[in-house]
């Protein structure tokens, strides 16, 4: 198993609840989500940081 920090950006949704199935969505096509947190917001480009830590199988 590989450990990978891992950065992306995405575009925000109408709802807080809608934001995290995207970002869980997006995060789960690297590996598995350890631990995630957006780290800054673009209102101009209507999006959002992530930084996560993901595991992956070899």
């Amino acid at each position: 198993m590989i450990t990978h920090f891992i950065t992306t950006e995405i575009d925000l949704q109408e709802t807080p609840i809608e934001l995290q199935k995207v970002i869980e969505t997006e995060l789960n096509k690297q590996g598995e989500p350890l631990r995630w947190a957006i780290t800054s917001v673009d209102i101009a480009k209507h999006s959002c940081t992530v930084e996560a830590v993901v595991t992956k199988e070899f």
